[in-house]
């Protein structure tokens, strides 16, 4: 019976890289809310507004380029999409993305 048993030493090497992938990120989530949060929370408001606002833009006009954004938002960048430099290419009188 103990030839069968598994050592925790191998049952750890055998199990798939996701798991470790997943329990890495877990460990980073945990760092920046125990971490880096505080430090934000201490930091200049002004400061953080503008470190907002630029995120927040490179995020809006990189799905307004590459049409990647989240379903939900689709009809508000529908609706945005023709006045900005877009990947997806509009019919002068057309309003929907070709497909």
């Amino acid at each position: 019976m103990t030839l069968l048993a598994v050592t925790a030493l191998e049952a750890i090497r055998s199990m798939p890289t996701k798991t470790w992938l997943t329990l890495g990120m877990v460990v980073a989530i945990i760092v920046v809310v125990f971490v880096i949060v505080p430090k934000i929370f201490k930091m200049n408001k002004i400061i953080l507004g503008v470190i907002v606002m630029v995120v927040t833009s490179i995020v809006f006009f990189s799905w307004v380029k590459q049409r990647n954004e989240p379903k939900i938002l689709t009809p508000f960048i529908d609706m945005l999409a023709p006045f900005f430099d877009s990947d997806v290419h509009y019919k002068k009188n057309d309003k929907k993305l070709p497909k």
